[in-house]
């Protein structure tokens, strides 16, 4: 087994791993920026080094973080999600120093983080995919002509592109000359490539993707799939597992594409294979070589330790579970609580918190990082923290839900929790029957009531005394 392990992260996922860790009996190491000192994950770890003051340029320096961990006698990296957790170099440099690195090859990364070398993958396994180019785009001229070729509207990508970055819809000859050059300039100052490419626009999909866990033994089982249709401009807010829009056989046949898009491309580690769904058809959009953000709700469902079972395989071990091992039980929702003002246009709300209770119960469960009197740094994601629950039903999920997010309290930073209980007490979310288009076409969803609440009142009030008494 590894015995120290380096965690190239931040945040709530460098604690995820750091708990994992503790539960294994192998020592963590933290990285952490000065504007991470105070971190949760700098905290919790057993040893934890700064990388400069700098907010990011030590978060994204392989070389630096291959050294440290060298130097920290560590035999593992794990990047968590995010930063470089899906850059091939970071892989590379730690087999060359031999630090084990907890996800696949740098081979499949490079491979599979090529948006158009991943359809020419998939389509060599039979996983079918969306109408598109065979390759990179050469200029603005041929993206016209391929636009007509395929079909308006048409979404422009970026080939290294992900997390809903460097992506545009275009419904017209007039829009794709506008969003060309754009995304030029965000994928080339995101991801450090200008290469683009063209795929049919599948309007108002379900969005659904697949779990997968693959040894070095041959051995590649799904953990089902999750639901990730209520998302805002591609950005994900709530994930449910497994689908409620499934039937068994779509379930069945959607997690056998994904073992078999695994197998084609030699995958180790963990990894999600997303799809999209338009009636009865189901094409490949990307694959994720790392850990997702919503992993806990496959967690949830199924029983297995993701990130205990991405150590083990990076460790020479086989698979813990078999295919006919694993079965789903009752329902799981994951929450996004962001430090955002969902009336001002989701405007980022960093600061102090002031004041934070997590909630608990039967069926609840909390990643965060942070804590009362932390500081939310602007430099980041506005991810704040995950609030899951489970239950054995839809409607008991619903209902856990919106109990967990009154539950919480998360004071001195605007929040999407208000957002949040009203899609859940929303009829048509509830009937489980939604897509990709939820959001936009519920825009009255943004008009909650905000009154304080009395613990609000009185703080403030408390607050207004001390200053006037000179406190």
């Amino acid at each position: 087994m590894i015995k120290k392990i380096l965690i190239a992260n931040r945040g709530e996922i460098a604690v995820r791993i750091v708990r994992a860790c503790a539960e294994l009996g192998i020592r963590s190491v933290a990285v952490y920026s000065e504007a991470d000192r105070h971190g949760l994950h700098v905290k919790r770890a057993d040893e934890a080094y700064s990388l400069g003051a700098d907010p990011l340029s030590g978060y994204l320096n392989p070389q630096r973080l291959v050294s440290l961990a060298v130097e920290t006698g560590c035999d593992a990296l794990h990047p968590g999600y995010g930063f470089l957790s899906e850059n091939p170099r970071l892989a590379e440099l730690c087999d060359e120093h031999g630090i084990k690195f907890i996800g696949p090859s740098a081979e499949v990364i490079r491979r599979m983080g090529d948006k158009t070398e991943a359809r020419r993958s998939m389509i060599a396994a039979g996983v079918p995919c969306t109408p598109g180019t065979e390759g990179n785009l050469a200029d603005l001229k041929q993206a016209i002509s391929e636009a007509e070729r395929i079909g308006y509207p048409v979404m422009l990508k970026a080939t290294s592109g992900g997390g809903g970055r460097g992506i545009r819809r275009c419904n017209s000859r007039e829009e794709l000359e506008q969003a060309y050059p754009r995304v030029i300039s965000e994928a080339t100052k995101a991801f450090g490539s200008a290469e683009v490419f063209l795929e049919k626009c599948i309007v108002n999909p379900k969005h659904i993707e697949a779990q997968i866990l693959a040894d070095s033994f041959g051995n590649t089982v799904h953990l089902y799939e999750r639901d990730c249709s209520i998302q805002r401009r591609n950005q994900k807010l709530i994930e449910i597992a497994p689908s409620p829009q499934l039937t068994p056989e779509q379930r069945a046949y959607i997690g056998e594409l994904a073992v078999r898009a695994a197998k084609a491309v030699g995958y180790e580690n963990a990894g999600t294979v997303e799809f999209l769904l338009t009636g009865e058809e189901v094409y490949f959009m990307e694959m994720n070589t790392r850990v997702q953000v919503e992993h806990t709700i496959t967690e949830e469902i199924t029983g297995i330790d993701i990130v205990r079972e991405q150590i083990r395989i990076a460790s020479g071990l086989p698979l813990s579970v078999k295919q006919e091992d694993i079965h789903h039980q009752g329902f799981a929702l994951q929450f996004r609580i962001n430090a955002e003002d969902p009336k001002n246009n989701f405007f980022p709300s960093f600061g102090k918190i002031t004041r934070y209770y997590a909630p608990g119960g039967p069926g609840v469960r909390t990643d965060t990082a942070i804590y009362t009197g932390y500081v939310i740094p602007p430099h980041y994601d506005s991810m704040c923290l995950k609030l899951i629950v489970r239950a054995m039903t839809w409607e008991e999920a619903l209902a856990r839900g919106l109990r967990a997010l009154d539950d919480m309290r998360v004071h001195g930073v605007k929040t999407t929790t208000p957002y949040y209980q009203e899609i859940l007490r929303n009829p048509e979310f509830r009937t489980g029957e939604f897509n990709t288009s939820f959001v936009e076409n519920h825009p009255e969803l943004l008009e909650y009531s905000e009154k304080r609440r009395p613990e609000q009142l009185a703080l403030a009030i408390a607050t207004a005394i001390a200053a006037y008494a000179g406190l």
